[in-house]
């Protein structure tokens, strides 16, 4: 982890994550509760709650030093260098190929094994 997202904890973090842990309870339970109303509302509420929750948790050291991570993860993901859709398809029918192949001849052993040994036991 680099030195921006090490930040110093808080007294209150841990305040904070006990926050957000009864808001996901009230969340759950409160769906279960409102279990009568329309889908809409519930989701609605739920939502409200997890924005809440999200923004109550980025507040904390941890929470701070996910989302910086989050953001240099998104970085890395644009330094990717993706295969072309040429490149994917032979790929993919090359595996499809050596499954086919090696189905075929575990079925044959298979079945050479098992005539050997009927004819074995008899």
């Amino acid at each position: 982890m680099n030195a921006k997202a090490e930040a110093k904890e808080s007294r209150f973090d841990l305040l904070k994550w006990l926050l957000v842990a009864v808001l996901v309870v009230v969340a759950v339970v409160g769906n279960q509760y409102f279990s009568a109303q329309p889908i809409l509302y519930r989701v609605l509420g739920i939502l409200v709650l997890a924005v809440i929750a999200a923004f109550l948790a980025l507040q904390t050291a941890k929470g701070q030093a996910f989302f910086s991570l989050a953001k240099e993860a998104r970085v890395e993901i644009r330094k990717v260098v993706w295969p072309s859709r040429q490149e994917t398809t032979q790929t993919t029918l090359i595996v499809v190929a050596v499954v086919l192949v090696m189905a075929l001849l575990l079925w044959g052993l298979d079945s050479l094994l098992g005539w050997l040994v009927s004819m074995i036991v008899g």
